[in-house]
């Protein structure tokens, strides 16, 4: 089965992001939640573990601990300015950013669904950042405006290829 990483941030929809890892199972994915370490107050962790069969991760594993299998693709969602703007820079300062930053270079396909308002949305160095990330081959999908709760998860999904 192939392995879809769902990194989350710290938004107002991150709390529904079951409904991603739902629609991503029907799919055909087994899912891997990866949160921030902020967003890990946004979302049920003994929930997500529950839905997915795996612990939800949020920072770097030790030495002894096991390596996770490595993600067949990535989707970033609810992500916010401040996760765009480090995953364009490819700042490496939460086990997610490194994560992002290693995923275009390994081909691994990664899908950012944004959740930021209007006036951030509007700044020169966001776009410069959704710009950036789309010349790696990063698709970006405007997700809400920031001023909603909800998200349109299944934007993110259709981005990808089925799992085969």
């Amino acid at each position: 089965m192939k392995v879809l990483y769902v990194i989350v941030c710290a938004a107002a929809p991150a709390s529904d992001v079951g409904r991603l890892v739902e629609l991503a199972q029907d799919a055909g994915w087994a899912v891997q939640i990866v949160a921030t370490p902020q967003a890990l107050d946004f979302i049920d962790v003994p929930a997500l573990e529950l839905q997915t069969g795996q612990a939800v991760r949020s920072r770097y594993r030790k030495p002894h601990e096991p390596k996770p299998p490595r993600p067949d693709a990535i989707i970033v969602a609810p992500a916010t300015f401040n996760t765009v703007n480090k995953f364009a820079q490819g700042m490496t300062d939460s086990y997610a950013l490194g994560l992002l930053a290693e995923a275009p270079g390994l081909g691994i396909p990664v899908v950012v669904l944004t959740f930021v308002n209007a006036a951030l949305s509007a700044r020169a160095p966001f776009m410069r950042s959704v710009e950036s990330l789309r010349a790696e081959g990063v698709v970006v999908v405007e997700g809400s405006d920031g001023e909603q709760q909800t998200q349109p998860w299944d934007l993110a999904l259709r981005e990808l290829t089925p799992p085969q």
